[in-house]
């Protein structure tokens, strides 16, 4: 797996489906140049906004193309210590988002996200948009 892989975000993902620029634009070039990393957190934020079913297999198709990458035990209790880090300084984030970030850490990735919650855990690199 490659270093400089992009975790890329619901958000970002959603974005991409619905062609929206210029996010849609760098989530392809992640596509296309086999940076782009998922989880299974990702995945099935997305699945569950799919309205029909035509959505649904078109997102099936897109993610069985993204290398997933998923959250071990001990990326569990990574994230549990760093919400309750930021929960101590007035931080709450979305779990998710929490996991999210300790699996991007963990492997030296960075995310690419519209989601600010984000910007608020140290420690996290963030892809901007091309």
């Amino acid at each position: 797996m490659t270093r400089d892989g992009v975790i890329v975000d619901t958000s970002a993902l959603i974005d991409f489906l619905k062609d929206k620029m210029p996010h849609a634009a760098t989530v392809a070039t992640l596509i296309n140049s086999k940076r782009i990393r998922t989880t299974g957190i990702i995945m099935a934020e997305l699945l569950q906004g799919a309205r029909t079913a035509t959505e649904e297999a078109y997102v099936i198709e897109l993610l069985e193309g993204i290398p997933t990458m998923e959250v071990t035990s001990a990326l569990w209790m990574n994230a549990g210590r760093l919400s309750c880090s930021l929960r101590r300084k007035g931080v709450t984030l979305p779990l998710s988002d929490i996991a999210i970030a300790s699996l991007a850490i963990e492997h030296n990735l960075s995310i690419f996200t519209l989601d600010e919650h984000f910007d608020q855990i140290p420690g996290v690199k963030l892809h901007k948009s091309t």
